[in-house]
């Protein structure tokens, strides 16, 4: 009887546990990296140095300068001499903090976006970089440099449908917080500290075993979760966006990748240390008999 019962917990634990992990890893994401606009903004900052970054700001502030120069045959020159410079300023300390600046505005449009009504894409608006641009390039004394256009120009990394789609999702995630994370551990101690106590070390290692096992299949389901969403949030996105769109979920949802594996490690010492000890226990066992 006792017997069984351990085993119909240790069951119930490895479903609990494969369900809590990834709801508990987002939950507590959402709340400490994406609600917070410092840790936001470090998660993205080093993306300045992103070659698909780069190209996409020199390819939409030359487009949006050379919308209003026409210089007849000259114009394709212009065009690859400005675009050029651009690429050479997105190296510079200038363009960092200016990136910076954006993503510190952009944070508050994203939450509001994920908090708002339907219809609302997640955007990065560029508007602070280009105005960086702008004013270097005048410095240097390049051409038609005071007739670039300072105005919003947006880098799409949620497209409408998709957001809408997440709204409901981030509202719980938000709402739970880090309790599913206290949660999960608050149920860990219980189950193998009733499992000592019922039914000694061998019924602690069952339950231990199961934990193993709960984190290990919960780090892979998280981790399919992370790659699907991230295959269905870019599917939305513009092509000319989508390499910048692209390193920005990466580096969002970098420190979600970095959970999997240590949830994955920490669960496959405990179901693997947990094996070993009920295999030496029942060796022990023998030997006395």
């Amino acid at each position: 009887m006792r017997t069984s019962l351990s085993v119909t917990l240790s069951a119930v634990l490895l479903v609990l546990l494969t369900a809590l992990v990834p709801f508990s890893a987002l939950s507590a994401w959402v709340d400490l990296e994406i609600d917070d606009t410092d840790r936001y903004v470090a998660a993205v900052s080093p993306l300045s140095s992103d070659p698909a970054v780069r190209s996409t700001v020199a390819d939409l502030v030359t487009d949006e300068a050379m919308r209003q120069i026409d210089l007849g045959p000259l114009q394709d020159t212009v065009r690859d001499f400005l675009h050029e410079t651009v690429r050479s300023f997105t190296t510079t300390e200038t363009f960092r903090t200016a990136w910076d600046t954006a993503n510190r505005t952009a944070h508050q449009a994203v939450t509001a976006a994920l908090d708002g009504d339907s219809g609302e894409e997640v955007t990065i608006d560029l508007g602070p970089v280009i105005d960086q641009v702008k004013q270097d390039l005048v410095r240097q004394g390049v051409p038609f440099a005071d007739q670039i256009p300072v105005q919003r120009t947006e880098i799409t990394v949620i497209g409408a449908d998709r957001a809408d789609a997440l709204r409901d999702s981030f509202h719980w995630l938000r709402y739970c917080s880090i309790w599913p994370a206290v949660a999960t551990l608050v149920l860990l101690v219980l189950v193998v500290g009733i499992a000592t106590v019922r039914g000694g070390l061998r019924a602690a290692l069952t339950a231990t075993t199961a934990v193993g096992a709960g984190f290990v299949l919960g780090a892979i389901v998280l981790r399919v979760l992370v790659a699907v969403g991230r295959g269905r949030v870019l599917d939305e996105v513009p092509g000319s966006d989508r390499d910048a769109a692209a390193a920005v979920v990466d580096a969002l949802t970098a420190s979600l990748r970095t959970t999997v594996w240590v949830v994955l490690v920490v669960g496959a010492v405990l179901l693997v240390g947990a094996v070993v000890a009920r295999v030496l226990l029942g060796r022990r066992k023998a030997r006395r008999g």
